[in-house]
């Protein structure tokens, strides 16, 4: 599945303020940053990000994900704290 159509489908679903998408095979990495994630456990916004992409998951198409999900805020922080030096 093509890196962009995954990002669309995120972006369309979840009205992110930014997505990433990577991918290293078939495995696949997805940074998610938008407001609907405040207030949400973990476990939430890794739901609310598999959702739009379940029948690819379901199909096979996608496997092997890793999720990242942050607010605006949380993902600030997070760029300042990991970023290489």
């Amino acid at each position: 599945m093509d890196l962009k159509e995954i990002e669309q489908r995120l972006q369309d679903a979840l009205q992110l303020t930014e997505v990433d998408v990577r991918s290293d095979g078939s495995h696949y990495t997805i940074v998610a940053v938008g407001e609907g994630f405040d207030g949400q456990s973990k476990v939430k916004r890794q739901q609310a990000v598999y959702a739009p992409l379940m029948d690819k998951i379901t199909d096979g198409t996608l496997h092997a994900l890793t999720i990242k999900a942050f607010t605006p805020a949380e993902w600030q922080r997070e760029k300042i704290f990991n970023m290489p030096s």
